[in-house]
Parts: C-alpha cells; structure tokens; sequence
C-alpha cells in the first residue's frame, strides 16, 4: 500500500472535519480554488468566502465559534498571518481567559508557508515561516507539518482539541502539496 501524498493526506484530514455539520471553512478563494485542492468535495455550505482580509477571517471565526460552529480559517500565506495577529492573539487566544471561563471559543488556523522550490518563486514576503514567533504569542499549539505522515495525527488533535474548546494553528508548506 502506498503513503498518501502531503496533498491527499491534508484533503483526507479536511474531508474528516467537514463530515461535522457544524463545521465552517473560512477565507478567500475557497469557492473556487478550494484551498490547494484539498476542500474539494466539501459541501458549499459548509464554505465562507471572504475578501483578503485575515483579521476579518479569525475574527469571524471567532464569533463563529461563540455561537457553536467548528471554524477553520485557511490563510494561504503563513506570511499574512501577520495582518491577523490582533484577532489571534488578544480575541481567539484570550477570550476565554478573559471571561472567566464563561465563553471558549476555538478554532483550527491553517497557515500556508509558500512554495520556495517551485516554479513561480512568489519573493520573500510570501514564504516567511512564523512557527517559533506564535509559539511565544499563543497559549495554544503551533503544529507544523513537514510530512504527510505528520498530517493525520495533527489533524486529529486538533479536531479533539476543537472539540474541547481549544485552538490548533496547523503549519502547512506549499513546497510538499
């Protein structure tokens, strides 16, 4: 039996979160470019387009979130997480803090690391890696996922994780879908 690819192994692990009904795919160009492929096959309305905008994303998340719906934002550059940062860390990661506990709203971040070792080179702003930089932002777990061996399990504790109320931001490269 052969491994799954890195790109079948993150449709396979999105496909799982979509059989939830509760579960919303967030941001801009799902409709059509279905996050690298990998949401292809997930129900329309199971997917919120938005313009570029990732605070507006996890901030919508967010509120997702308060009212019992399973969000997972899909930032296809990790470098752009950068605009998102506000929603990120003072909403998503303290609101729970903050409310003594009365709300925990969760939701799993997919972050893109673009492709250096392809064609189509996109420049140095949009291949930067913040793994190391979240993990001292965030109370909740930065996974990275360097193979596709990696991409089950991570998946998997996320969606756990989500489950009980608590974040994942999930590391993706562009180089290995």
């Amino acid at each position: 039996m052969t491994q799954p690819t890195y790109k079948e192994a993150l449709t396979s692990a999105n496909h799982l979160l979509a059989t939830d009904v509760a579960t919303r795919f967030i941001g801009y160009g799902l409709k059509k470019g279905r996050a690298l492929g990998t949401l292809k096959g997930v129900n329309d309305s199971q997917i919120i387009e938005t313009p570029v905008a990732e605070n507006l994303m996890v901030g919508m998340a967010t509120g997702l979130a308060l009212k019992g719906y399973k969000p997972v934002v899909f930032i296809e550059r990790m470098d752009f997480v950068l605009n998102a940062l506000d929603a990120l860390v003072n909403h998503l990661d303290k609101v729970k803090r903050m409310s003594r506990g009365e709300f925990s709203p969760s939701a799993i971040i997919r972050c893109v690391v673009g492709n250096k070792d392809k064609p189509l080179y996109t420049g140095d702003t949009h291949v930067q890696d913040f793994s190391n930089a979240l993990r001292h932002m965030l109370s909740f777990p930065v996974r990275q996922l360097h193979t596709p061996a990696d991409i089950p399990s991570a998946y998997a504790q996320a969606k756990a994780d989500l489950d009980q109320g608590r974040s994942t931001l999930l590391v993706e490269y562009k180089d290995l879908v």
